[in-house]
């Protein structure tokens, strides 16, 4: 008789692509519903007038407040990507180990460009404001 464990775990275990992007993407979720009191604090400080609204915006546009901002675009369109990833599983296309590591890849690639062009066109529209 080995001295093996019955199912493999962490000390073990070698993570592959597919997982690290399902941890991933559940850690994108946890990480978007923290976002939500900020969101909410945005809009209230939107309907309580030009002093509360100033406050918001110095907040967020503050060095902490822009990278959890990036931080949360960012973990957005991944949470979207893979989410429409996984919509395709759902009817059965893409479920080939070789399909599911190249559309992990472009889900990584989309999310990361997304990300980009939204920042970019956000400090055009700043600039020419």
């Amino acid at each position: 008789m080995t001295n093996r464990p019955l199912s493999p775990h962490l000390q073990i275990y070698r993570p592959q692509l597919t997982s690290l992007l399902s941890v991933a993407h559940r850690a994108s979720g946890i990480f978007l519903s923290l976002g939500i009191p900020f969101f909410v604090y945005w809009l209230w400080s939107l309907e309580s007038g030009q002093e509360a609204y100033s406050h918001a915006r110095e907040y967020l546009g503050s060095f902490i407040g822009r990278a959890l901002l990036l931080l949360w675009s960012l973990a957005f369109y991944y949470h979207l990507c893979n989410g429409i990833r996984h919509l395709f599983w759902d009817v059965g296309v893409g479920l080939e180990l070789d399909d599911a590591y190249r559309s992990g890849r472009v889900v990584i690639a989309a999310a990361v460009a997304l990300t980009l062009l939204t920042w970019i066109a956000a400090y055009m529209a700043r600039g020419a404001g």
